[in-house]
């Protein structure tokens, strides 16, 4: 949330800064008339090849492509719902604030120094710059360890400063076009996660289409377990409970040995005394002498 309010405050103090033909838009001429490309016409061809990063079409069909084979081995949509979500929110942020400020490019410019807003043009924020950011961030975003998150960052930063300096060189882009175009990239980027869980919501939805044209079964609930009622009692109890005569007390056994000792060798009963009483001695009497 730190960083969110931040790249906010960030974005709207350069927008400021170029409506109020700050310091900033005296930078902008300045570099636009001193015309790098012809400085070091060298790095020209290589850097118009270079620059194709950061448009939209090449870049998400090949990130697109990407994904799809992600998806396809962790059977899930979850990266190619991401993407469409960032390049949504891509389009729809950076695509307004151009169209709003309406800003001239350096080669479209009218009066040197003027900051040259709206007017008939659509280069502020940089497209290219901030779609370099999301698209190459959205790998790093996506990453599954702490080593590819690491990795992928340090190559999406390397692609987005990169593709923002190299439209500078070309001169289609002012020196604030491309920082407001980093700053419009990393707020989309820092805003997906608000979107995860319509992310969740929309993949349930298109496995539950998936599964109802291709007719396969619902996966079924399982069974409400049934409340146990009273066991019958086991055969050999119940013949004992018959066998047994009426009135005589029934001895629980808890244990085997107790069951044992109450066949073989009497029901023992106490008595109010404390002492055990036997329905039969434990052992026969003597026979009495005829002496």
């Amino acid at each position: 949330m730190a960083l969110l309010w931040a790249t906010l405050g960030f974005y709207a103090a350069i927008v400021a800064a170029v409506l109020s033909t700050s310091w900033l838009v005296r930078l902008d001429w300045q570099l636009m008339l001193f015309r790098p490309y012809k400085q070091w016409p060298g790095l020209h061809a290589f850097l118009d090849y270079f620059v194709v990063l950061g448009q939209r079409g090449p870049t998400a069909v090949l990130i697109a492509a990407w994904l799809s084979w992600r998806c396809w081995r962790q059977r899930t949509l979850r990266p190619l719902l991401v993407m469409a979500s960032a390049l949504f929110l891509l389009n729809v942020t950076v695509g307004a604030a151009k169209l709003g400020m309406g800003r001239e490019g350096p080669h479209y410019a009218n009066v040197i120094g003027s900051n040259e807003m709206f007017l008939t043009g659509d280069i502020f924020p940089s497209g290219h710059t901030a779609n370099a950011v999301v698209t190459w961030g959205i790998l790093a975003y996506l990453a599954t360890t702490p080593t590819a998150r690491r990795t992928l960052s340090v190559i999406a930063a390397v692609f987005a400063l990169g593709v923002g300096a190299t439209t500078v060189y070309l001169g289609t882009h002012w020196v604030s076009d491309v920082v407001l175009g980093w700053a419009a990239g990393l707020l989309i980027l820092l805003a997906l996660p608000w979107c995860e869980p319509l992310i969740a919501l929309v993949e349930r939805r298109l496995f539950a289409l998936r599964d109802r044209l291709l007719g396969a079964p619902a996966p079924s609930e399982p069974a409400p377990t049934r409340r146990r009622g009273p066991q019958p009692l086991p055969t050999a109890a119940r013949q004992g409970e018959e066998a047994r005569p009426r009135g005589e007390p029934a001895v629980a056994a808890s244990r085997p040995g107790t069951a044992a000792r109450a066949v073989g060798g009497g029901v023992r009963l106490r008595q109010p005394n404390g002492r055990a009483h036997t329905s039969r001695p434990d052992h026969p009497a003597r026979p009495v002498s005829s002496h």
